[in-house]
Parts: structure tokens; C-alpha cells; sequence
């Protein structure tokens, strides 16, 4: 008998060391903004998928204060164990908050020119057939802006079909009716180019001064158009228990780009697991490192991926 269960465990051994060993991980430099890691499967690997985070500081993996549920690392992963070489990264504002050196001075389309240095850096490198963007949240609309004459394809998580702006005033009429007049006079302010200093307490979050100046930036960018003028392969993916963006907004950003594939995944949240019961273990989801990414999720980007 002592001598099965050791055969047995050297199987499991190998198993493990096989899995493990199915891709390499190297840390690398993209400028002096932004660090990332790079994930290369032992077989094949010719295809990059570079993932963009959501809004925040959020880190390579998906993470941020009080938000560990750890999906972009988990999705790299995934991708990685099935051929496809990925490319995750810390937001600038992550690396400057670590180094005790943030800037309130960064703008929107610094995060669109981050991608787009990411995009020049691996195919300068000449190693990657096709480079794909994986943009989440905001991402997405990052992901957009810099996937145009640069990426061959593109995939949308979570993307908003709607401008910041738009969003917000929506948000507000929704929440706290009672300030809707002053969020249109603050957002028609930014729209001409000039900051405010008159706005209630209660709306500091987000328009404080400090961040005026990149809503100012982030309101410029309409998604539907963005999209609209695509001329690659796109996926655009929502989950139905997504509480932050609807599946109407999914549906306007497949119906500007028309030619697009658009993929509703069941019981999916906005941090892209699969949520069957309320929309208190929605929210608790956030901060759970222990659960799964969706697999249907994986699977419909790695096809997407292969077929393009």
C-alpha cells in the first residue's frame, strides 16, 4: 500500500509541476510610469493580450483598497494557461502613490497614452503576431482610444456606452435628486474648459478641484463614437448582474460598432464573477480573493482570440 500511495503522489507532483510550469512570469518596465507583469506560455504565446484596468488605482491584478478580489490576475492566468501571452500593469497612479510621489496634475488621456506606449513597446519587440486590448470598466474606453491604428483586435468588459458625464448626472438624478441642478451647472462649466470652486460638499468626491481638471479630460472621450470608429475585430462582454453597467449600455456600444460580437454572460457582476443570489453577496464579492472568474467569460475571449 506504501508503495501506491507514493506512486500516486508522484503523479500528483507531476500534475502540479505541469500546471505550474505552463507559462513563464517576468516583471517588466514599460516606462517610468508604468510597470506590469508579462505572462509567456511554454507552448506557443505569439498572440499578446494586454488587459487595462478599470477606474482608481487599481494594481495589476484587479486590486485596490478595500477591492481584492484579485480577476485581473486571475483572467491573465487563464488566458496565459491557453496559449495567450498577457500583459498586466499597475496604473500610474498606483506607482505614484506607492512612492509617496501622487500627482493630482494626471489627466484621462495620460492613461490612453500609458496603453499606447505598452502597445509601441511589445511591437517593437517583434515577438507577437496580434496584440489584442482587454479593457475593463474605464478600461474599456481606455482600451478604445488606444486600440485604434495600433491593436488588431479588441475586447470590452464592463464598458460604459455612455460619457462620464452623462453618467454622473444620471447617477445624481437617481441617488441625490436635490443636487441635479447643480451637477448640470458644474458639468456644463467643465464642457466650456473652466473649473468651479462652487459646488455642494456633498458632491466633493467628484468634483472636487483637484480632479476637475481630469473630468474635464475623461468627459471629452463618447465611447459610441470611439467605437463606431473601430475598423478591427471587436467583443464586447457584460454580465446580467453587472450593477454598475447596464445591459442597455452594452447594447448602444453593439450598436455602434455594428459589426462587433456582443456576449451577455448570465448571473456575471462587474468584477466578473458569477453572482446567483442578492446584491449584498454582489457587493461582498469585491473584496473575496477566494472565488472564480467566470469561466464562460474565459472561454468566450480565448475563441474570440483564436478566431481573429
Amino acid at each position: 500500500m506504501r508503495y501506491i500511495m507514493l506512486f500516486f503522489i508522484g503523479i500528483i507532483s507531476n500534475l502540479s509541476f505541469s500546471q505550474q510550469g505552463s507559462f513563464e512570469t517576468e516583471e517588466v518596465a514599460i516606462s517610468k510610469f508604468i510597470d506590469g507583469t508579462l505572462l509567456t506560455p511554454t507552448i506557443d504565446g505569439a498572440v499578446l493580450a494586454i488587459i487595462i484596468a478599470d477606474s482608481g488605482p487599481i494594481d495589476r491584478d484587479g486590486n485596490q483598497d478595500f477591492q481584492k478580489s484579485g480577476t485581473l490576475k486571475k483572467l491573465a492566468i487563464a488566458l496565459s494557461n491557453d496559449g495567450i501571452s498577457t500583459f498586466r500593469y499597475d496604473k500610474r497612479i498606483v506607482k505614484q502613490i506607492r512612492k509617496g510621489n501622487f500627482n493630482s496634475n494626471i489627466k484621462f488621456d495620460d492613461f490612453v497614452s500609458d496603453a499606447k506606449d505598452i502597445i509601441s513597446y511589445f511591437k517593437n519587440k517583434k515577438r507577437y503576431q496580434k496584440i489584442v486590448i482587454i479593457g475593463h470598466g474605464q478600461g474599456s474606453l481606455v482600451g478604445m482610444l488606444a486600440s485604434k491604428d495600433m491593436a488588431d483586435s479588441f475586447i470590452s468588459i464592463a464598458g460604459s456606452g455612455k460619457t462620464i458625464d452623462a453618467l454622473i448626472l444620471e447617477q445624481v438624478e437617481l441617488t441625490a435628486p436635490m443636487f441635479t441642478e447643480d451637477t448640470k451647472r458644474i458639468i456644463t462649466t467643465l464642457q466650456n474648459g473652466k473649473t468651479t470652486n462652487q459646488y455642494p460638499k456633498a458632491l466633493g468626491s467628484m468634483f472636487d478641484l483637484s480632479v476637475q481638471p481630469f473630468m474635464m479630460s475623461w468627459m471629452a472621450h463618447d465611447p459610441i463614437k470611439i467605437i463606431e470608429a473601430l475598423k478591427i475585430p471587436v467583443l464586447i462582454i457584460n454580465g446580467t448582474n453587472d450593477f454598475q453597467v447596464t445591459s442597455e449600455e452594452t447594447q448602444k456600444l453593439k450598436d455602434a460598432a455594428q459589426n462587433a460580437e456582443i456576449k451577455f454572460i448570465n448571473n456575471m457582476n462587474h468584477v466578473l464573477f458569477e453572482i446567483e443570489n442578492d446584491d449584498q453577496e454582489n457587493a461582498k464579492s469585491y473584496n473575496d480573493s477566494s472565488r472564480s472568474i467566470s469561466q464562460e467569460l474565459v472561454s468566450s475571449i480565448i475563441t474570440f482570440i483564436k478566431n481573429k
